[in-house]
C-alpha cells in the first residue's frame, strides 16, 4: 500500500476534526460517541483511531480550536492600521459571533460553552483554558493601550482593566447569542456607554 502524503494526512485529520465539531455543535460532548464521529466521517473506525485516540483528544482539540480562532482575531485587530476603535472592535466581535452561529456546518462559538462546562470536570484542559484567557488578556491590554493613545481612552484610564472588562463581556454574548436572544454592536455599546457614565458619576469603589 503506497504510503499517504502528508498533505493527504492533515487533510483526512482535519476532515475527522470537523465531523466531530458537528457532533457536538449538534449533541454536546457527553451525548456524543466515538461511533457516532466515526459514521460522521464516513471512514472506518481503524482510520479515524489513526489521528484521534479517544473522543477525550477530540474534545481537547475542538476546544483548542475555538480557542485559537479567538486569538486569531485579536492578533488581526492588533496588526490593523490605524487600529480599530473601541466600538468597531465591539462590532467585529458581534459580526464574528453572528457569522459562527450562521455556518450550517458548525458552531465553534456553541462548543466553546460545552468547553467551558468540560474544564470544569478536567483539571489539565482547565489549566489550558485559564492560560489562554490569561494571555488574550494580554492581548487584551495591548489593544487598551493603543486606544489610549490614539486618545479614544482617557489619559488616566486602566488598560487592564479595560482588557478585564472586554474579557468577562465575551462569554456574555455567546450565552446571549445561544439561549437569550444575540445582542448587536449598537447595544452593547450603548450600554457600556451608559454604564460607564453612571458608575464615573458614582466614583470606582476602592478609590
Amino acid at each position: 500500500m503506497p504510503r499517504l502524503s502528508s498533505e493527504t494526512l492533515e487533510q483526512r485529520r482535519r476532515h475527522v476534526l470537523v465531523s466531530a465539531w458537528r457532533c457536538f455543535a449538534r449533541d454536546g460532548f457527553h451525548a456524543t460517541s466515538m461511533d457516532d464521529v466515526i459514521a460522521a466521517t464516513g471512514m472506518s473506525s481503524s482510520a479515524v483511531y489513526r489521528y484521534f485516540r479517544s473522543k477525550e483528544e477530540l474534545i481537547e482539540a475542538a476546544s483548542q480550536e475555538s480557542l485559537a480562532q479567538l486569538r486569531e482575531l485579536f492578533a488581526r485587530l492588533l496588526a490593523q492600521e490605524p487600529t480599530p476603535t473601541p466600538a468597531e472592535t465591539i462590532g467585529v466581535l458581534a459580526d464574528q459571533l453572528a457569522n459562527r452561529s450562521a455556518d450550517v456546518d458548525y458552531d465553534l462559538s456553541k462548543i466553546a460553552i460545552h468547553a467551558w462546562a468540560e474544564s470544569l470536570r478536567r483539571p489539565e484542559l482547565a489549566v489550558g483554558t485559564r492560560d489562554f484567557y490569561l494571555d488574550l488578556r494580554v492581548l487584551l491590554t495591548e489593544l487598551a493601550q493603543r486606544w489610549q493613545d490614539a486618545g479614544s481612552l482617557a489619559p488616566d484610564a486602566d488598560p487592564e482593566a479595560v482588557a478585564t472588562v472586554l474579557l468577562t463581556l465575551m462569554p456574555g454574548m455567546i450565552v446571549n447569542q445561544h439561549l437569550v436572544d444575540p445582542v448587536s454592536a449598537a447595544q452593547l455599546v450603548a450600554g457600556l456607554c451608559v454604564l460607564g457614565a453612571a458608575t464615573a458619576a458614582g466614583g470606582v469603589p476602592g478609590r
